[in-house]
């Protein structure tokens, strides 16, 4: 049995809509189109909606997961995610988990929302870049106004209706250099889920890198930095996306994050209109593979388009196959490759490789802890009952959690 042609679905209900207008975000641009609402804001229609829920159901029929990001994706309303929820209960199965998962800025939260989130165990990715003075330099709505004090605002309803939520960070040329004085803050505010995403743009008219794109040398010392205050004496008071997974990679198991996967395109992102992009980076023209009404979605997953753009994540840089990490990376995302203006080496490797190197020993080390994958979670299984930690399963790490409020907690 060959394994299911996807295994996740991001969706962008509202496209890039957004009530914030972050500096360093790379969805400015708003085209105009016949699905704009009369608020001039991009509108999932129901129709779209059902197509998009039946078919993942139908593909993913152990465990349905959908991720909903924008721009904003709460624009659509309350009413849109009960919607979602009520296709999801009626194009289930029985024995079919479903997970959602809503990327926010956090500013649109209210009771409401966070009591829809909590009875329907959504988990929220809610970006928050460290302290205020950190947090505004460049998370600010149209008027120029800081979003730190609504977003905190957000959280401390979600924490009071029991919402699952975790914290993404973006690293840029700010926050890269305030490695110790984040992840502090993050500890004091009691946040134990985070993830570090680092920023890389190009100017669209220049090609050259943005301003306030993080720098190879500048990340390689802030993930170093937060490494030595995430291992804390080989007991890690946090979970963090990127080192939980090197854990999991020195302990055998296979990747959990597509960056480090052999091929891209486990997932596919459909907009608002019902057209399908292989990746939430690449939701460009030349690179639509269909729409929702016009083919059935493992149609269009399992295209020529498609599948060419999962193999080029192996055509990286030729020194790549002498590198001691390239068993671990696997050339790493291509994005970083494209927005590289010196060549086909990826624009991060020399930060990524100072942090396998500085913490190679203290990851074998936490590594003997982690219980072995077993057969049939091998990394280069096919067959459906050869498949990756579920997310119910119990978290390999040894930690005694479910694996999907453990090592597998996502934005």
């Amino acid at each position: 049995m060959q394994r299911p042609v996807i295994s996740s679905i991001l969706v962008k209900p509202a496209s890039a809509d957004c009530n914030l207008h972050c500096t360093y975000c790379f969805y400015h641009e708003r085209p105009t189109d016949p699905y704009l609402d009369v608020k001039g804001r991009h509108v999932m229609q129901d129709a779209t909606l059902r197509a998009l829920i039946r078919e993942g159901m139908r593909l993913m029929p152990q465990v349905a997961t959908f991720g909903w990001q924008g721009g904003e994706p709460m624009l659509t309303g309350i009413d849109f995610f009960r919607q979602a929820v009520h296709y999801q209960q009626e194009y289930g199965r029985s024995g079919q988990s479903v997970c959602n998962g809503v990327q926010t800025n956090g500013t649109l939260i209210d009771d409401e929302w966070a009591q829809l989130f909590a009875d329907y165990n959504f988990l929220l990715g809610v970006s928050l870049d460290g302290p205020q003075k950190r947090h505004d330099y460049y998370r600010t709505s149209v008027n120029g106004r800081g979003s730190y004090e609504r977003v905190m605002k957000g959280i401390e309803i979600l924490t009071r209706h029991g919402a699952e939520f975790n914290i993404l960070t973006v690293v840029n040329n700010v926050t890269g250099d305030h490695p110790e004085e984040i992840y502090a803050f993050m500890l004091e505010q009691g946040f134990r889920y985070l993830q570090f995403i680092p920023c890389v743009e190009r100017d669209p008219d220049s090609g050259e890198l943005t301003g306030f794109s993080v720098s190879p040398q500048q990340f390689g010392t802030f993930l170093c930095t937060v490494f030595d205050l995430w291992y804390n004496g080989g007991q890690p008071e946090a979970s963090i996306r990127l080192f939980d997974n090197l854990l999991l990679a020195f302990a055998g198991h296979g990747p959990q994050v597509c960056q480090f996967q052999e091929e891209c395109g486990d997932y596919v992102v459909v907009e608002y209109n019902g057209d399908v992009y292989p990746c939430d980076f690449y939701v460009q023209e030349p690179l639509r593979l269909g729409n929702l009404h016009e083919q059935e979605l493992d149609v269009i997953a399992s295209s020529d388009k498609a599948i060419a753009f999962r193999k080029r994540k192996r055509r990286g840089d030729p020194a790549c196959a002498a590198c001691t990490w390239a068993h671990i990376c696997n050339h790493g995302c291509p994005l970083m490759r494209d927005h590289n203006p010196h060549g086909r080496t990826h624009y991060l490797c020399p930060a990524y490789q100072q942090l396998f190197a500085y913490s190679e020993n203290r990851l074998r080390e936490l590594s003997r802890r982690v219980p072995p994958p077993p057969p049939q979670a091998h990394p280069q299984a096919n067959d459906l009952n050869e498949r990756r930690v579920g997310r119910n399963d119990p978290c390999p790490c040894g930690s005694g959690k479910k694996y999907k409020r453990c090592c597998g907690r996502r934005s």
